[in-house]
């Protein structure tokens, strides 16, 4: 599994999040994920149809779109939905 993040500088609740994902990453090492700016990647904010950010995409190992969160989230929730799909 990989989560996709998607957010902005400009976005408070973006700016919430990055460090709440800073420290989940330090709690499940083994969790890939990647940081894209909204305003830097148009195409990418196309191909998964991305209307609002913060935005988390979740994918499975082939790459397939699994669920996503958007807005501000609960540092245990996600941590709850990462781990009962790592192995996805």
């Amino acid at each position: 599994m990989k989560v996709l993040k998607i957010g902005a500088i400009w976005c408070a609740e973006c700016l919430t999040m990055k460090p709440m994902w800073e420290e989940i990453a330090k709690e499940v090492p083994e969790l890939q994920s990647e940081y894209f700016d909204a305003d830097e990647n148009e195409e990418l904010l196309k191909k998964y149809d991305v209307k609002e950010i913060p935005v988390f995409i979740f994918l499975d190992k082939e790459g397939e779109e699994m669920f996503r969160l958007k807005g501000l989230q609960n540092k245990e929730e996600l941590i709850k939905a990462v781990k009962e799909n790592l192995n996805k």
